[in-house]
């Protein structure tokens, strides 16, 4: 019997300006537990303008928390073919996920130079466009907010060969990006998948509530 093939869930980095996809990191095992919430962005907070009980303004507020396996012990026990893993551990991969969260050392560099010859307002490093990818259904764009790295078992040369990510993430909307960005076209494309799933579910009864009509 042939088993289905099994969809990686990940983080895809793109050019913001110009779509191009800069790096693809699948998660080398799914997490079991994906764990997300939602805040609400009414316009009728407590204490606000009761007329505007029912308003939003704008996309909810969704994070993100989850946790990733990396081992490398299925490598290591193959190791003509997987020299890197030998040489290396899962170090890469490691890396791979931290370069999310720190600017690249050439933009540093330059930023320095700048700054040294004598330019006022250095704006901020600009980060690739970071993408979570959880199946056709969810792709969205997100910021890393945080990344904790659990490494627990090392080789000879104290190379990490086993280790777990927990990640935390915030899901960037048009209200972040607008909707002449990339990322806001994708997010939309997120919140119309949303809506359409709803869809799916149908309009529902009453009576599964153990009504007939409301009052």
């Amino acid at each position: 019997m042939i088993s289905p093939r099994l969809v990686k869930g990940g983080l895809v980095q793109v050019d913001p300006s110009t779509a191009a996809v800069r790096s693809v990191i699948a998660l080398q095992y799914n997490p079991e537990t994906l764990t997300r919430t939602v805040k609400v962005q009414a316009a009728g907070e407590e204490g606000g303008d009761r007329s505007q009980a029912l308003r939003l303004r704008g996309a909810g507020i969704e994070t993100i928390q989850l946790e990733a396996e990396l081992d490398a012990t299925d490598a290591l026990a193959d190791p003509e073919a997987n020299a890197d893993v030998v040489e290396l551990g899962i170090h890469p991969q490691l890396a791979a996920l931290e370069a999310m969260v720190h600017p690249r050392a050439d933009d540093l560099q330059a930023n320095d130079a700048l700054a040294d010859s004598g330019v006022l307002e250095i704006l901020p490093l600009e980060a690739p466009l970071t993408l979570f990818v959880w199946s056709r259904q969810r792709v969205v764009p997100v910021r890393v907010t945080d990344l904790t790295v659990t490494e627990d078992a090392f080789d000879v040369n104290l190379n990490p060969i086993r280790a777990t990510v927990a990640l935390g993430l915030r899901v960037l909307s048009v209200d972040d990006l607008g909707f002449d960005h990339r990322g806001g076209t994708l997010f939309m494309a997120h919140l119309r998948t949303k809506e359409a799933l709803a869809a799916r579910l149908g309009t529902g009864a009453l009576s599964t509530l153990g009504i007939e009509r409301l009052p």
